[in-house]
């Protein structure tokens, strides 16, 4: 029989348990007296089941228990209090929010067998479904969905490179975070990566924080300042929002693509910089440059290689997945007692165009874990409890768009996924179809 261990944490006088019981139906005991030994036993991730046992519901010992607790969220706990120990609200309260089970001592044996069990086998329930869910294609991303292998499969070939990226796709889907990565699992990863807004920085200081100043340069300029590119020297430099540098600008930045030189304000001495050019925009880029706004000759040098960052809306599969996994971070360091999604949340989810992307995700579902008066968020919660609400926001042209992704997988799923009978079926050409795939993140 596999021995299966069992974490105690007791906060008042040893209560007497059926040792040699446990020990025959395959238990092991681990003995503890406080919080921070409990989180370190924890820390070494073999334990699914924990005891705790206390006498007093007074704030230090719930703040411990607490602690202890949300140190990991797949645990199952199973408390041990004395008969009067349930008389007041507060603790029964703080019982029911906590823990799965409880028992009133003297503990009955067979009943404490059958509860861990029950706990034990939830924990392992819960542990794995939760390891799939880290699914990250080895960066600091989360997405399982057939658009993120894709752009995780790019960002690889894209690792080993020192060619300028160009990073697109709409506000709040992770533009710098995907910098990032690339950047850390680069040559590059053991020297600064710098990260500059472009549209937060006004348009007198972008030359100056870009490229740096000497002292006395011009008026406030009361110390030599080193620029943000020669910061990232032997690193990356992350432009993001490049779509708002004002063109005047965009001139001395194409000359540094060129020469891989910067000059200080201030200064006539040329300054050699090795360091990697990741830029990102929300805008279409293409299009400021038939209008203009931003140079052609900067666009080739800065496109590259290019990555683009899929909206919310085209990674469905995602959506469930990230709202979990931002729940129990967010849970976790606030101490909350809400632990999940209502089947009603999870729909009105997927329902949402998600104009804001993951960043409006996260700011939902932190809000929510906040409001949230039960142990699931509900779609009220959430603020998307109105289902007209949810489709208010669509385009005509999102809402075609998601009806052809749709249609598309239906038929690619009914003639197992043959290309060319699917074509047939939708009465378009395979080159057709193939370009619909790509533009909807649809693998076959």
């Amino acid at each position: 029989m596999t021995r299966r261990e069992i974490l105690m944490l007791s906060l008042a006088e040893r209560p007497h348990l059926p040792a040699g019981v446990l020990e025959s139906e395959g238990w092991g005991l681990q003995m503890v007296t406080n919080g921070a030994d409990a989180k370190a036993l924890i820390g070494k991730g073999n334990l699914h089941v924990g005891l705790i046992h206390f006498a007093d519901f007074h704030e230090g010992a719930m703040e411990t228990i607490e602690d202890v607790i949300l140190s990991r969220n797949s645990m199952e706990w199973v408390a041990l209090i004395p008969a009067a120990g349930l008389q007041t609200p507060e603790a029964g309260r703080f019982v029911a929010d906590n823990f799965h089970d409880f028992h009133t001592l003297p503990v009955d044996p067979m009943r404490l067998m059958v509860t861990l069990g029950h706990a034990y086998g939830k924990a392992a329930l819960k542990s794995r479904l939760d390891a799939p869910s880290r699914n990250t294609g080895g960066y600091r991303m989360v997405g399982a969905s057939a658009i993120m292998e894709e752009l995780y499969q790019n960002m690889r070939k894209m690792q080993g490179s020192d060619s300028p990226i160009l990073i697109t796709g709409e506000s709040g889907t992770g533009k710098e975070l995907a910098a990032q990565a690339v950047h850390f699992h680069s040559a590059r990863r053991q020297w600064p990566f710098v990260a500059v807004n472009c549209g937060a920085l006004p348009t007198p200081l972008i030359q100056s924080e870009l490229f740096g100043h000497e002292k006395g340069a011009f008026t406030g300029a009361f110390q030599r300042k080193i620029g943000r590119i020669e910061a990232a020297a032997r690193g990356t430099v992350f432009l993001d929002e490049i779509g708002e540098l004002p063109l005047e600008l965009q001139v001395n930045l194409l000359r540094f693509l060129q020469e891989k030189t910067v000059e200080r304000i201030g200064s006539n001495r040329v300054i050699p910089v090795d360091v990697r050019v990741i830029a990102a925009t929300n805008v279409d880029i293409e299009h400021a440059v038939r209008d203009g706004r931003f140079r052609e000759d900067l666009y080739y040098r800065l496109n590259v290689l290019r990555l683009r960052m899929p909206p919310l809306r085209e990674r469905e599969r995602d959506i469930e997945l990230l709202a979990h996994i931002y729940l129990r971070e967010f849970a976790r360091k606030e101490k909350l007692a809400v632990r999940g999604f209502s089947k009603k949340a999870l729909r009105a989810m997927l329902n949402h165009p998600w104009p804001g992307n993951v960043r409006e995700l996260i700011n939902r579902v932190k809000r929510a874990a906040v409001m949230s008066e039960s142990r699931l968020i509900t779609a009220t919660d959430l603020g998307l409890d109105n289902p007209d609400t949810a489709e208010s926001d669509l385009s005509l042209d999102s809402a075609r768009e998601r009806a052809e992704r749709e249609v598309i997988k239906a038929c690619l799923q009914r003639t197992m996924n043959n290309v060319s009978e699917a074509a047939r079926q939708l009465d378009i050409s395979r080159v057709t179809l193939y370009r619909l795939m790509n533009k909807f993140g649809i693998n076959a």
